[in-house]
């Protein structure tokens, strides 16, 4: 199988200076990016948790997917240059390749998410605290089937916090 940039060949690119903004969190647009080169950050609320270096990375699929304002905000930390897909809903339905590769990237997200999981239900099984609840959110990520979902909880019903 070939890589995500393999897959790509004749999509439109767009160049971007450092600083620059690709999704906003909470933004309603289905815009997929799929980084050719450069580096970009990944943010939650003020928090940095990624950055991301690697051709073919792609940013967007969740809010595209899931049909939901983007969980987080990405920036480039460099000059940059981007794959756009826009109507990402469409091309990806019409372009099963890319669809097909972008489901074993999350499937391997989910799987090393799942271990990571697993690993903290073995160190914190004797707790009685919060962390105890790990096998419990475990059990119910594994083994939730659902066509649908809507994201948040009851303490922050909106999925964007």
């Amino acid at each position: 199988m070939g890589t995500m940039l393999s897959f790509c060949q004749g999509l439109p690119e767009r160049t971007f200076g450092p600083g620059e903004v690709l999704l906003a969190e909470g933004g309603k647009d289905k815009i997929l990016y799929i980084l050719i080169e450069g580096e970009v950050e990944v943010r939650k609320g003020d928090i940095q948790v990624n950055t991301q270096s690697e051709p073919g990375a792609i940013f967007g699929e969740l809010a595209v997917l899931l049909d939901i304002p983007h969980t987080a905000t990405v920036k480039t930390l460099s000059p940059s240059r981007a794959h756009v897909v826009e109507r990402a809903s469409d091309f990806l339905q019409s372009h099963t390749a890319i669809a097909y590769k972008l489901a074993r990237l999350l499937a391997q997200k989910l799987h090393g998410i799942t271990t990571y999981l697993v690993d903290l239900k073995r160190q914190f099984e004797d707790q009685q605290d919060h962390l105890g609840m790990v096998d419990e959110v475990l059990d119910t990520l594994l083994h939730q089937q659902v066509e649908e979902c809507t994201p948040g909880s009851d303490r922050h019903p909106d999925a964007t916090i």
